[in-house]
C-alpha cells in the first residue's frame, strides 16, 4: 500500500468518527478499476464544514490551502476537499463560481464531473464503489460518455479532455457526447490549456493517433490547429507511401514515435512527439505531380513556417531549460537527413556528422527518422536511422558537437588580445577540428600559433622578448 493511500484511510477513519464520510474520487478510482493505480489521490469529505475539516486534517500534519474559495487542502500527497457546487456565471471554461458544500450528496457532487469514468467514488474503509452514472460499465464497454448533457458543454476544455482520454484509455466516444463536442466553438481556450491537453495526449497515450483522429472528427483540428487541416487532402506517391495521404502517414508516425520515447527526458519526449506531428507539415505547399509521380520537393524547409505558426499558437518555447521550440523546428527541417546520408555517393564524411551535431540532437533525429520510415504501409528498409546513430555515437556526437580543442584563453596566453581576429582564429581552428584535421589540444595550439604569427609578423613569444625578427613557431 502506498503512503498516500494509507494516509487517506487514516483520514477516512477520523472523518467517520467525526460524523462525516471520506470518499476517494477522480482519476485514482478510474485507474484502480483499470488495474493501474496511481499515487495521486483526491479525497472528498461529506458532512463536515471547511473549518472542522481543516482542524481534523491538522492532526495528521501540515495543511496547505490550495483553493480557499472552494476549500481544497493539501496534506502530504493528498488533495482533500469538500464536494463542490458550481454555478455558470460567464462564457467559457473559466466562467464558473465554485464553492464547497458539505451538504451535497455524492450523486450531486459527481454530476458536475465531465465523463462517467471520472465520476466514480471509492470508499477506502468499506471498499464500496459509488457509481451513480455507470462509469464502471462504460469502462468495460470502452465508451467515453458525458455525465450531464445539460451542463457538459459549459466547459469547452472538456472537448480536449475527450481527445486525451479516448487516446490514453482507447475508448470510443458515444455519439451524443460527440455531438455536444462538435457544437462547442473552443475559441475561449487559452494556449496553455490547449497545450496542456495536447501534451497529455502525445505523452501519455500508447497510440496518440486515436485522439488525433477524434480531433479531426470533432472539428478540433479546424478550430485549433488549422495548419494540420490540408494534410488529409495531400496525396503521396503510392510506391513510397501505400498508406495514402499525409494525414494518415502523420498519424502512423506519431504512434511510432510514441513507441520510441522511452529513456528520454520530458522535454525531449515533447520535442520528438511534436516533431512527429509536424514533420510533413510542409507537404501541402510543395506537393505536385512531377514526371508522372507525386513529389514534395523541399517540403522539409517549407514545413518550418507552418510549424512555427502552430508552435506560436500553442505557446511552446522552453521547458525545464530545454529549447523545445528550436528542437522541433530542427527536426522538421532535418528529418530526411539520415535516409539521404545513408544513400549518399560519395559517402558522407565524419566532418558532416560533427557539423550536423551543431544543428540538432542526432540521437533524437535518428528516432524521428525511424518513426517516419516505419510509419508507412508496406515493408521498407528502415536501417538508415540505426546506421546514422551508430556513426554519430562512434564519433561521440550523438547529443552534442565536439567541445572545442582551443579556447580564447589559449590565444590570450599566446599574447593575442580579444577581438574579431581572435574569433576568426577560433572558428578556423574549430573548423579543422570538425574535419578531423586537428585531433589534440597540442595540434590545435600549434596551428593557432602559426595563425597568430602570420597576423603580427612574428611569434608572440618573440614580441614579448622584444626581438626584431620572427623566429620559428
Amino acid at each position: 500500500m502506498n503512503d498516500a493511500l494509507e494516509l487517506s484511510r487514516r483520514i477516512a477513519l477520523a472523518v467517520r468518527d467525526a460524523g462525516g464520510r471520506a470518499v476517494i474520487v477522480g482519476g485514482y478510482v478510474r485507474d484502480r478499476l483499470r488495474e493501474h493505480p496511481s499515487k495521486d489521490i483526491d479525497v472528498e469529505v461529506f458532512g463536515l464544514d471547511g473549518g472542522a475539516l481543516r482542524t481534523l486534517l491538522e492532526t495528521f500534519g501540515r495543511v496547505n490551502t490550495v483553493g480557499e474559495s472552494f476549500t481544497v487542502y493539501k496534506i502530504g500527497d493528498l488533495d482533500v476537499s469538500l464536494p463542490r457546487r458550481e454555478s455558470k456565471t460567464g462564457r467559457g471554461h473559466r466562467g464558473f463560481t465554485v464553492e464547497g458544500d458539505p451538504t451535497l450528496t455524492f450523486d450531486a457532487a459527481a454530476s458536475r464531473r465531465d465523463f462517467t469514468i471520472n465520476a466514480i467514488g471509492w470508499d477506502p474503509l468499506t471498499d464500496e464503489y459509488l457509481d451513480p452514472f455507470d462509469g464502471r460499465g462504460d469502462l468495460r464497454r470502452r465508451r467515453l460518455r458525458m455525465v450531464d448533457p445539460a451542463t457538459f458543454g459549459d466547459d469547452s476544455l472538456r472537448v480536449l479532455r475527450a481527445l486525451q482520454f479516448a487516446a490514453r484509455f482507447e475508448l470510443e466516444i458515444d455519439e451524443a457526447t460527440a455531438g455536444v463536442c462538435r457544437a462547442l466553438p473552443l475559441d475561449d481556450l487559452p494556449a496553455e490549456r490547449v497545450w496542456g491537453e495536447l501534451e497529455k495526449l502525445l505523452l501519455l497515450a500508447p497510440r496518440p493517433s486515436i485522439g488525433l483522429r477524434l480531433a479531426r472528427d470533432l472539428g478540433v483540428v479546424e478550430k485549433l490547429w488549422p495548419e494540420l487541416v490540408p494534410l488529409a487532402d495531400t496525396p503521396q506517391d503510392a510506391e513510397w507511401h501505400p498508406e495514402s495521404d499525409v494525414w494518415t502517414h502523420t498519424l502512423m508516425v506519431v504512434d511510432e514515435a510514441a513507441r520510441r520515447k522511452e529513456g528520454l527526458t520530458r522535454p525531449e519526449q515533447v520535442s520528438l512527439m511534436l516533431g512527429a506531428l509536424l514533420h510533413d507539415i510542409g507537404k501541402p505547399a510543395t506537393t505536385a505531380v512531377i514526371d508522372g509521380r507525386v513529389r514534395s520537393p523541399a517540403h522539409e524547409s517549407a514545413g518550418v513556417g507552418p510549424a512555427t505558426r502552430m508552435l506560436d499558437r500553442l505557446n511552446v518555447h522552453t521547458m525545464d531549460g530545454y529549447d523545445v521550440r528550436a528542437r522541433v523546428l530542427e527536426l522538421v527541417q532535418l528529418h530526411m537527413i539520415p535516409g539521404a546520408w545513408q544513400k549518399a555517393d560519395p559517402p558522407v564524411q565524419d566532418g558532416a556528422f560533427r557539423r550536423m551535431a551543431r544543428r540538432t540532437d542526432l540521437a533524437l533525429l535518428a528516432r524521428l527518422a525511424e518513426a517516419d520510415c516505419m510509419g508507412r504501409g508496406g515493408t521498407f528498409d528502415c536501417s538508415a536511422s540505426r546506421w546514422f546513430l551508430e556513426r554519430a555515437a562512434r564519433l561521440g556526437v550523438e547529443h552534442e558537437p565536439p567541445a572545442p580543442l582551443l579556447r580564447g584563453r589559449d590565444l590570450i596566453a599566446l599574447g593575442m588580445a580579444p577581438g574579431p581576429q581572435m574569433g576568426e582564429i577560433l572558428r578556423a581552428v574549430y573548423d579543422m577540428q570538425l574535419d578531423g584535421t586537428l585531433t589534440t589540444h597540442e595540434e590545435a595550439l600549434a596551428d593557432a600559433r602559426q595563425r597568430v604569427w602570420r597576423l603580427v609578423g612574428m611569434p608572440p613569444e618573440g614580441r614579448r622578448r622584444g626581438k626584431d625578427s620572427p623566429a620559428g613557431p
